[in-house]
């Protein structure tokens, strides 16, 4: 694990909304996001932004239990024909969510939906939310996706963390499927060093380490598309990344983490 910070997260929640602002500022924001057909990129915008204050509203809060949407102030956000309100609205939740989230410290206990309930799990995961949109954005808009190397690879961390826990707890059948011993699959990012995880199966789950070693498939390329590739946002079919080995193996991992 990437261990960035609690501070450093706090500050790469206003980071990444800041640089998904500016792939809004000037675009058609009622244009479909390919990666997110049901979503325009206001809806985009909107989603983003109402997470922020959804997780500020729980941590300023101090809830115990999940905090419904229409609880929190001005959760849903100016409509697509305003678009320098949006623009004011994700800024403004930003800086909300990682100023409460910085004063409540991250030991705080609160709740949350994953195993973790303390501030740290909010204020990492709104900061790998946030990065994930802004692919989908520049997906939209026609632009290249960009992300610092330590940033992208606490991505993967945390994805695979996610769904390590979503197994644990047996209730989702699809986590439920990656398993079966003697299989594995590897992640070598080309460009950025030591940025390569070992997800190996196993009978009663997975487990991942980092390391560099041979595997039933291997996922190769820059660190921002083997990240985009993991999270669904690229395909793996694409020439920006290699497929070497079971490819099918690959495909049954993206099939069965498809939640979220």
């Amino acid at each position: 694990m990437t261990d960035l910070g609690h501070d450093r997260f706090c500050d790469e929640i206003v980071r990444q909304t800041d640089l998904l602002r500016a792939v809004l500022v000037g675009a058609d924001v009622s244009v479909k996001v390919p990666t997110c057909p049901e979503w325009t990129l206001g809806h985009l915008a909107r989603h983003v932004g109402g997470a922020h204050r959804w997780v500020e509203a729980i941590v300023r809060t101090k809830a115990t239990e999940d905090v419904p949407e229409d609880q929190v102030p001005d959760f849903l956000g100016p409509g697509d024909g305003e678009p320098a309100a949006l623009d004011a609205w994700l800024a403004e939740g930003a800086e909300k969510a990682a100023r409460t989230l910085r004063e409540a410290g991250p030991d705080a206990r609160r709740w949350s939906w994953s195993g973790d309930g303390t501030v740290a799990f909010w204020a990492r995961r709104m900061v790998h939310e946030t990065v994930i949109h802004r692919a989908d954005a520049a997906v939209a808009a026609g632009i290249t996706f960009e992300v610092e190397p330590d940033v992208a690879a606490d991505t993967i961390d945390e994805w695979l963390e996610i769904v390590a826990w979503t197994q644990s707890t047996g209730k989702d059948r699809q986590a439920n499927e990656l398993r079966g011993a003697g299989r594995s699959l590897h992640l070598h990012a080309t460009d950025v060093p030591d940025a390569e995880w070992l997800i190996e199966f196993g009978e009663y789950g997975f487990t991942w380490r980092r390391a560099h070693t041979k595997a039933t498939v291997a996922l190769r390329g820059p660190l921002t598309d083997v990240l985009q590739v993991f999270y669904r946002r690229l395909p793996p079919q694409s020439d920006r990344v290699e497929v070497l080995g079971d490819a099918e193996l690959l495909d049954f991992w993206l099939a069965r983490t498809s939640f979220g």
